[in-house]
């Protein structure tokens, strides 16, 4: 296994501490153990480093048009793309997630190495913009960074950074729109290519029913669909999917919650994933030589990220594996926690907001315990504990995007009684059907799902919220569900 690259100054030391967490939080997503994980993401971190440096090298060197390239962070996401699907082909891909494994061997794996015009739509369109507009896109919406740190990291005008990330979201349609036209795209493909950027400009448009039935059955059409949309808040899915692949949505809500933690760490007025002073200690480090501090910090980092939303991060039962639906959590991580300081987790976050640099967090998942209160009978006698009935309830339902026959939703619910457990119910108006989930097991019986607690947020204090999230897919219609209840009490929808 290869060591990692040393900086070859401090602008590259900087830039390995802040991209090494990504690496190793999508490598954890590929593999079976934090160790194997590690081993991928130091792997795959050498090789993206040696691209990223010979490309640099050939754009300095050479002449005429800039090569087209990522930027640092999904480039090097793409170099772990890259040594999974090397490991799979070396024998070595029993060290690999098994649903990955299925991946790399099929059709879609194919198209991000096959002919260039064939690739993903969001890949080619990211490819061609200049690099610093491309880095301002991903950071803000991949890695759902707030947008001061966006303009620090950059070195770009805080008061106007808003302004230019609308102008590089716009960049990227005209650039995706432009790579789906000089796809190979059949007949019908092509002649439905005008309506689809029509459409998909006003967030208003109604999408025609013939044009609603290809994007159902077309790939390429779908995905440039998603491309195209800037409202609703479908760009960062579509984004991840495109530029990584396989675990796309995983990375990108994983990416989220580990923003979330570390700008909760509970600093009044924190904007920013390090004070200047922490800063300043760590270029010195860095500047020293001593880059394993830099990814040990990062480790730490990817520890608070990964630990559970309902406990701390020296509590001993690890959290599960967040890479798909947790109906059947994997055994527990070893990655380390930080045990100095104790933060809030925070609740799993929804889409990207498009507008405000400042971004509103939800409420922290609380850090409850499950004891209960003891309580006396009639005859003085302690009471058998049992789990608090919620004594009332909201329910938000947020429809965070939609695409021809399909969404993805939030639900969060916020209850006046503390709870050891729950199960939200609801009931579908127009035979929606779910299909993945995350931070809850979801059991659907015809029109009526029930969605139960993981066994890390089962635990709610009085006047919290839960939260969890699902894919689904719909025909018709895809009105707000109705009927929720918490535990078999009726909720208010609102």
């Amino acid at each position: 296994m290869p060591d990692l690259p040393t900086p070859q100054d401090d602008t590259e030391s900087a830039l390995f501490s802040e991209c090494w967490d990504a690496v190793l939080s999508y490598a954890d997503l590929c593999t079976s153990g934090s160790v194997t994980a590690h081993q991928l993401a130091t792997e795959a971190f050498a090789l993206g480093m040696r691209e990223i440096r010979a490309a640099a090298h050939t754009h300095v060197r050479g002449a005429g048009r800039r090569t087209a390239r990522l930027p640092t962070i999904p480039a090097l996401l793409t170099a772990v793309r890259t040594t999974a699907a090397a490991w799979e082909a070396g024998g070595q891909g029993h060290r690999l997630d098994p649903d990955l494994r299925l991946w790399l061997n099929s059709k879609s794996a194919a198209r991000f190495a096959g002919p260039p015009l064939g690739r993903p739509v969001a890949l080619r369109g990211l490819r061609d913009m200049q690099e610093a507009d491309a880095a301002l896109l991903w950071l803000a919406e991949v890695e759902a960074l707030p947008l001061p740190t966006v303009a620090r990291r950059l070195g770009l005008e805080p008061a106007t950074v808003a302004d230019e990330l609308d102008q590089v979201r716009t960049l990227f349609r005209d650039r995706c729109h432009r790579a789906h036209l000089d796809s190979p795209l059949d007949a019908q493909c092509r002649s439905y290519a005008r309506l689809l950027d029509a459409v998909t400009r006003s967030p208003t448009a109604e999408t025609p029913d013939d044009l609603s039935r290809h994007l159902a059955t077309c790939v390429r059409c779908a995905e440039a669909a998603a491309c195209l949309r800037l409202h609703g808040g479908g760009l960062p899915a579509a984004l991840a999917g495109g530029v990584i692949g396989w675990g796309g949505l995983a990375y990108l809500e994983r990416r989220r919650r580990a923003a979330e933690v570390r700008l909760g760490a509970g600093r009044p007025g924190a904007t920013d994933l390090a004070d200047p002073e922490e800063g300043t200690g760590r270029n010195r480090v860095l500047r020293g030589g001593l880059l394993a501090a830099a990814v040990l910090l990062s480790a730490l980092a990817l520890g608070v990220s990964m630990m559970p939303f309902g406990g701390s991060g020296d509590d001993p039962a690890a959290a599960p594996d967040d890479r798909q639906p947790v109906a059947d959590p994997r055994v527990s991580r070893t990655a380390p926690r930080p045990t100095a300081t104790r933060s809030p987790s925070a609740a799993p976050s929804r889409s990207v907001p498009q507008d405000a640099p400042a971004r509103k967090k939800p409420d922290p998942e609380p850090q409850g315990t499950s004891s209960a209160t003891r309580r006396t009978g009639p005859t003085g006698a302690p009471a058998t504990p049992a789990t608090p009935r919620p004594a009332g309830c909201r329910v938000a339902y947020e429809l965070d995007s939609q695409w021809p026959d399909g969404f993805q939703a939030t639900v969060t619910v916020t209850t006046e009684a503390a709870l050891s457990g729950w199960r939200v119910s609801w009931t579908f108006r127009d035979g929606q059907r779910v299909g993945q989930t995350w931070d809850a097991t979801v059991h659907q019986d015809g029109s009526r799902v029930t969605a139960t607690a993981a066994d890390y947020n089962k635990t709610v204090a009085a006047h919290g919220s839960l939260s969890f999230g699902f894919l689904g897919t719909w025909t018709d219609a895809n009105r707000t569900p109705h009927a929720f209840t918490l535990n078999g009490a009726p909720c208010t929808l609102g």
